[in-house]
């Protein structure tokens, strides 16, 4: 039985809210902060309504494994992602306002099905991947940010 593993990561955002949101629900400013290496595209028509679809290809040369997902659960400063693949799991972001702006709150809970993959994944890749997922983090605080600075506040 594969084992349920979780990365959780936060951030404070010197943006409203709606914006932080708006960096995760707009496809453009996504792709502004989304790894390089990772491409978000729609199955259909852009949404973040619960039931969008969604795939998510990693661009490595030959492989390009991709997780085809569906927005499981929706609410006004929540988005959570759900994949089945050769990862299973949800993606959870959570915006909360804060004095100061947003706390930005992304629980990355999966499981691997395979156990060949689970162990390649946990010796080569688990690291590497907490600290992009803070990299990505940071670069999502910058977007925020800076659309916040530009926008009439």
């Amino acid at each position: 039985m594969p084992s349920s593993q979780f990365f959780e990561q936060s951030i404070q955002i010197e943006a409203s809210a709606v914006i932080t949101e708006e960096c995760l629900t707009n496809l453009e400013l996504m792709h502004r902060w989304l790894n390089p290496l990772l491409q978000c595209e729609p199955i259909g028509t852009w949404s973040t309504d619960v039931g969008s679809l969604s795939r998510f290809t990693i661009k490595i040369p030959l492989l390009q494994p991709s997780l085809r997902t569906v927005v499981a659960q929706r609410e006004p400063g929540l988005i959570v992602w759900e994949f089945n693949g050769f990862f299973k799991g949800r993606d959870r972001w959570e915006c909360q306002p804060t004095k100061y702006g947003t706390f930005l709150l992304n629980r990355f809970e999966f499981e691997i099905p395979n156990p060949i993959v689970t162990w390649g994944f946990n010796t080569f890749a688990a690291s590497l991947t907490k600290k992009d997922m803070q990299a990505q983090l940071r670069r999502l605080k910058r977007v925020a940010e800076e659309v916040y600075r530009l926008s009439d506040n």
